[in-house]
């Protein structure tokens, strides 16, 4: 099998064009992210809204699932569904609750 040195054989020797291509290609992401402007992260109180809104809307509908699957498992028409969402509920506020007490950076 021929053998073509490309740099890439495993054995870690690194080739210097494929090292300044990468500075490079790095560099060229680099400025078209400050270009463009999406280069900055999500601040952590975006990401806890996020977690927040996620938390509001699969809890009572994950309940809500569940309640509905058990109604139609043991006929037992809204009563299961209601209890199940109204618990979803609950684990959706205190899961918020601990969110909540979280410190931001």
């Amino acid at each position: 099998m021929a053998s073509n040195n490309s740099g890439q054989d495993g054995n870690g020797k690194s080739d210097a064009r494929l090292d300044s291509l990468d500075m490079q290609l790095k560099a060229a992401r680099k400025a078209e992210a400050v270009r463009s402007g999406t280069d900055q992260v999500p601040a952590k109180g975006m990401r806890q809204g996020n977690r927040v809104l996620t938390e509001l809307i699969a809890g009572p509908a994950g309940g809500a699932l569940v309640g509905w699957l058990f109604d139609r498992l043991f006929d037992t028409s809204p009563a299961l569904l209601l209890v199940c969402m109204f618990l979803g509920i609950a684990v959706a506020f205190r899961n918020i609750i601990k969110i909540s007490n979280e410190r931001p950076e």
